[in-house]
């Protein structure tokens, strides 16, 4: 596949440059500007990174990073069976559990929430840094909504994280999770309240809360365009205003116009 000519490969994360130097130059340096497309594209276009990965993986697929782009490649285009073969790939090169939560959403996106749940208890978990954990909580809750345990999700939710008045980088997705839940069990003010927290904590606009507060608050957006003009709004209004005194003369034209038009087969 063509890459720019810009990308060079060494915008790369140190770490998986590392890694690479395991390769022949020139191929490393094939695997590591296709790596860096992978990174480009995955959020705008999952398709297009998908494919630079399936590359990357061709030319190295022993090597850790590139199993893992490759899952979060496939993760991010639905193929849940093949992200999780990556991932588990990927664990097994290093060690690390880093991908345990994106693993266990892996089972959710195949239908199977309950194997989400069963990881959620593992010990893995508690060798997750705090970013993990919080997202291992979310991934669990989501699993509790799939099997139809909409309290369960209000509860797996409850954590002193949620409970913090600190910012962190998952801050707003579990404010919005927990209102997201809470309106699924009819708490109507308690999901408009944490809908407004995940607004608050929202910097980079990762969620649609504002959009959750406006529906709570029964506001409609509408666009100018496709609104009348008062021009138009003048021109209906003399057939608005006519007197019902002349309806009926309006329908017996109507019906003699259609009595002369011939029938259409």
């Amino acid at each position: 596949m063509p890459i720019p000519e810009d990308v060079t490969g060494e915008e790369i994360d140190k770490d998986v440059r590392q890694e690479l130097m395991s390769l022949p130059k020139t191929l490393a340096e094939d695997v590591a500007r296709n790596l860096v497309m992978v990174a480009r594209l995955l959020d705008e276009d999952a398709e297009q990174a998908y494919a630079y990965s399936r590359v990357a993986l061709r030319l190295a697929s022993r090597v850790a990073a590139v199993r893992e782009a490759a899952g979060f490649a496939s993760y991010a285009t639905g193929k849940y069976s093949e992200a999780l073969a990556e991932f588990r790939a990927a664990r097994r090169m290093t060690g690390s559990v880093d991908l345990w939560p994106v693993m266990a959403d892996c089972e959710r996106g195949m239908g199977r929430p309950e194997r989400a749940l069963a990881m959620a208890g593992e010990p893995e978990v508690q060798k997750l840094d705090k970013a993990g954990q919080v997202e291992m909580r979310l991934v669990a809750a989501g699993a509790r909504q799939d099997l139809g345990q909409a309290e369960a999700a209000v509860v797996t939710l409850q954590s002193p994280e949620l409970a913090s008045n600190s910012v962190q980088p998952w801050t707003a997705r579990l404010r919005y999770a927990y209102a997201d839940a809470l309106l699924a069990v009819g708490r109507e003010a308690e999901a408009r309240e944490w809908f407004a927290k995940a607004l608050e904590a929202d910097q980079g606009g990762t969620t649609n809360a504002s959009d959750r507060l406006a529906e709570l608050d029964g506001i409609e957006f509408t666009d100018a365009l496709d609104e009348e003009t008062p021009e138009e709004t003048v021109a209906e209004k003399p057939e608005a205003d006519k007197p019902e005194a002349d309806k009926p003369e309006a329908e017996e034209i109507a019906s003699e116009g259609t009595e002369d038009r011939p029938q259409q087969d």
